[in-house]
């Protein structure tokens, strides 16, 4: 026995050395942790073929694009976004694969949570879609959006932050940052200039090199300084060049912003083989191969950067160097998503995600109008009439690439019902929009002119009338693939606003839409609120506004103009938008939203930064540290803010800088500093923000370059675009 226990001491060390050893040789090159990411990307492309390193460039499916079996590098999975997790699409075609399992919260469309001025809330945003996208084993989420709102019409405004680029790259990077730090890949797009749905497959923007670097550039730039690991190129042309694959662009992305991830088209966005080899188009996602010709007759293999990518390394006509960079780009993608271990596990359609999503909704809810202080409704009338279609419609239908299927849809009428249990709740649909259509507009099932007329008859039953109406995610609405044919509400909504208001005075219109819209009729309510799309948990949200459980704490992160006419872009004619077919020119250059209004002296109908609240606050003694600074200093702005009213709630201080004397033309005021203030009634707070002397900065053609020019400066402090409680004068050296 002494024998055998001998042997066992003696033997056991050699035989776990051995096992070390073998786990050592077995161990992929990605686990070892003694190496870096670069080192791990170079050892990694060292073992790979040549084949293997052209497939990893092209997609094998629809969300899907090659690992390398032969080394167990597992295959990258993309899903849709940015406001969740899209439902799981076919292997080759785009219909629903109809799964039990991919039901997800809907967060709120990115125009809202642009709305809630509220970095915190962006932050936890990216937190809860990372988790649900990590959840569905996804790697890539396609989100978010930053393109900016240069017109009320476009299709897709819903998706993006609004038309200022400085809030845009506020909210980006945190919700950039929550999405990360759960192990996916969050994907920026649509870089760059894609700002219209008409013609986006072609359309060729001409814009100064001023607008694209003061506009339409900085919330891509910080993006890409939040570490984001990988973008998408926009349809669209720049410089006759489509930009998913435009030296121009790309330049700027990788070489002048030293960004290390990896770019990929938009479906079908790529064009030309040597394009994309030679102007930095790392993967080429597509439903066909040329974006046009129907699938059927093309494979994956044909895709440019696939078989006639190869071929032209093989024949030499493009050269390793070119692949590698593609290649590692891609390897670090990886490494930063499905080869990283451990990984965290995500979590999907949660109670804490639900939550989320209303925290949101009510911090992006817009108040336009209170009149008499019909809202908040402190006691709750015997009877509420709640009139309009998407106070029943499912608004996560339609829409294009961002339908959701969620796991819940609380819906306002559902909501006011819950919440005002007291009450008797009536309903009239009022106008029918249609099936949920993605390429054609719905047609209506039921006779328009008795919708109309019962509408009436039943908000001339009610102590209260709330009508939810706006638009909706279907074609030529707000939705992929179309603009917006009008500006005005459609479905004869401002008649069914001015006959309701004519039989019950005591009438909230609430405006569920992703963009601005004609207001004419805003005399006829007593409160508007801007609502947008609030995803799964919509009607708690709204109805907790309209309660007062929650104090609307929302700024309009867009301006909504009085006319179409009022738009600067549309103000040009049809070559400044939608253009002619071939090309288009931004005519209005830097001066888009708010620059344009407060400019040119055009009042909008409600300003940028604009919302009201069920309390009031006053903003005093705005002060600045010193009156002169250096290019590289920072400007600290203190002003004291107080609650001045019965109500708990949150004011949104905001910092415009003017130029008044400037070697070029500037626009009246440029936003560059904000922060959301939450404050108990009686409350008072002195808050300081920071604003750094070198963002005053202009693009200077002339040299191009960043310019900040010395002289003085004005600060305009206060609560929306047009509306400062004070202007301090600053003096830069």
């Amino acid at each position: 026995m002494w024998l055998v226990v001998a042997f066992i001491v003696l033997v056991q060390p050699v035989a776990q050395a051995q096992a070390k050893e073998t786990t050592a040789k077995h161990q992929p090159v990605w686990c070892d942790e003694s190496l870096s990411e670069e080192e791990k990307v170079e050892a990694i492309l060292a073992q790979l073929t040549l084949e293997e390193k052209v497939a990893l460039c092209t997609a094998q499916g629809k969300f899907s694009t090659p690992g390398v079996p032969r080394l167990g590098i597992p295959e990258l999975w993309y899903s849709d976004g940015p406001h969740g997790v899209r439902a799981e699409i076919n292997w080759n075609d785009w219909g629903y694969a109809k799964w039990r399992n991919d039901s997800v919260t809907a967060f709120p469309a990115l125009t809202c949570l642009a709305a809630s001025f509220d970095p915190d809330l962006a932050y936890l945003y990216g937190q809860c879609l990372g988790a649900e996208a990590r959840y569905r084993k996804k790697d890539v989420i396609l989100g978010p959006g930053v393109n900016i709102y240069r017109v009320p019409l476009n299709g897709r405004n819903f998706e993006y932050m609004g038309e200022d680029p400085y809030l845009a790259s506020v909210m980006v990077q945190p919700y950039i940052k929550g999405i990360q730090e759960n192990d996916v890949a969050a994907c920026v797009k649509h870089y760059a200039l894609n700002n219209q749905e008409i013609d986006r497959g072609h359309i060729n923007v001409e814009v100064s090199d001023r607008a694209l670097r003061e506009i339409y550039l900085p919330a891509f730039k910080a993006a890409a300084d939040a570490g984001a690991w990988s973008f998408m190129g926009a349809y669209n042309q720049y410089k006759n060049q489509h930009c998913c694959h435009n030296e121009y662009l790309n330049a700027i992305l990788k070489e002048e912003w030293a960004w290390d991830g990896a770019f990929m088209t938009d479906w079908g966005g790529c064009h030309d083989t040597e394009q994309a080899v030679k102007n930095g188009l790392d993967l080429e996602m597509g439903t066909y191969t040329n974006g046009l010709t129907t699938e059927s007759k093309f494979d994956y293999n044909q895709y440019y950067l696939a078989d006639p990518f190869l071929h032209g390394l093989k024949s030499g006509k493009y050269n390793q160097a070119q692949l590698d960079d593609k290649v590692r780009r891609i390897l670090r993608l990886m490494l930063r998503t499905n080869l990283k271990s451990p990984r965290a596990w995500g979590s999907l359609a949660t109670e804490e995600h639900a939550q989320a999503a209303k925290k949101i909704a009510e911090g992006g809810m817009v108040l336009l109008k209170n009149d008499a202080q019909i809202l908040p409704i402190v006691e709750a009338p015997k009877t509420i009439a709640v009139i309009g279609e998407n106070a029943i419609r499912n608004l996560m239908q339609g829409g294009g690439s961002s339908e959701l299927k969620p796991k819940e849809v609380i819906t306002p009428l559902q909501g006011i019902k819950e919440r005002f249990p007291q009450s008797q709740v009536l309903f009239a649909r009022a106008y029918d929009s249609g099936k949920a259509m993605y390429s054609n507009e719905g047609k209506p099932t039921h006779n328009l002119d008795s919708l109309h007329a019962e509408a009436v008859r039943v908000a001339a039953k009610a102590d209260l009338v709330v009508f939810v109406g706006g638009l909706n995610k279907n074609h030529k609405q707000d939705c992929e693939a179309a603009d917006r044919y009008t500006y005005e509400l459609p479905f004869n909504q401002p008649k069914l606003i001015e006959d309701i208001a004519a039989v019950n005075e005591n009438l909230v219109v609430v405006l569920m839409s992703g963009n601005a819209v004609e207001t004419s009729w805003a005399s006829k309510a007593k409160a508007i609120v801007q609502a947008w799309y609030t995803g799964s948990q919509a009607g708690h949200a709204l109805a907790s506004l309209l309660a007062g459980d929650v104090n609307p704490s929302g700024k309009l992160p867009f301006s909504f103009p009085k006319k179409l006419s009022d738009n600067g872009a549309i103000s040009f004619g049809q070559l400044s938008y939608p253009g002619d077919g071939v090309k288009q020119v931004y005519m209005e250059d830097i001066l888009v939203g708010y620059r344009w209004h407060d400019t040119k002296n055009i009042p909008a109908a409600y300003p940028f930064g604009f919302g009201l609240s069920y309390t009031t606050f006053n903003i005093s003694n705005a002060r600045c540290d010193a009156k002169t600074y250096g290019e590289n200093d920072n400007i600290l702005l203190s002003v004291d803010v107080e609650n001045t009213g019965s109500r708990d709630g949150a004011e949104v201080i905001q910092v415009y800088v003017s130029d008044p004397k400037c070697s070029v033309k500037r626009p009246y005021q440029e936003l560059k500093a904000f922060q959301k203030v939450f404050l108990k009634a009686g409350e008072k707070q002195t808050i300081t923000l920071s604003i750094p002397v070198n963002s005053f900065v202009f693009w200077d053609e002339t040299s191009s370059s960043w310019n900040t020019e010395a002289g003085d400066y004005i600060l305009r402090i206060g609560n929306s675009s047009r509306h400062h409680i004070a202007n301090l004068r600053v003096k830069v050296k």
